[in-house]
């Protein structure tokens, strides 16, 4: 299990280097494509670029006992380890008001012999002329790769906050 600095690492050296044009939305789920680069440890210019497909479900209210249905299905063996991280430190992320699960698909991975930068560089460029609203390019540190996914999907449950909350009130949910 990961510790609490290994964590901390992996949050701190994760970075959105293009985010995708969607919001989580707030009746329905929301589907995301992402690119995670990371430099592979002790390598010279041996870059790993990981593809795959998330989803998440649609927001829902939490029940008063807090973040215990919050699930991170597919994405491996640290995301337990992150769950508990983020239940231990939740006080300090109060955006998150409801429930997601969160489930990843169809992940695929390539070893590039470049530099992580011209890596970086090329992928956003063809994410940008793709015109796809719904990708996005992560880069991450390689053996904790799932936690910079996990934070980019925080990040995107913060950023669909205010419209989410809007809808369920305008729907008399909240």
């Amino acid at each position: 299990m990961l510790s609490y600095d290994q964590i901390t690492w992996a949050l701190e050296n994760s970075k959105v280097l293009y985010e995708p044009d969607r919001r989580i939305d707030t009746f329905g789920s929301t589907n995301f494509e992402f690119f995670l680069i990371s430099e592979l440890m002790d390598e010279i210019n041996k870059v790993r670029v990981r593809r795959g497909k998330m989803e998440a479900q649609r927001p829902q209210i939490l029940r008063p006992d807090g973040y215990d249905d919050l699930m991170f299905e597919g994405f491996g063996e640290h995301a337990d380890a992150f769950a508990a991280w983020f239940k231990d430190n939740a006080s300090d992320l109060s955006f998150l008001k409801y429930g997601f699960t969160f489930a990843m698909r169809d992940l695929s991975e390539n070893i590039v012999h470049d530099s992580m930068e011209a890596v970086c560089d090329k992928v956003v460029e063809d994410v940008r002329s793709s015109g796809n609203p719904i990708q996005a390019v992560i880069a991450g540190v390689d053996d904790t790769w799932d936690i910079s996914l996990l934070k980019f999907n925080m990040d995107m449950i913060q950023k669909s906050q205010e419209i989410n909350e809007f809808d369920f009130r305008r729907k008399g949910l909240l």
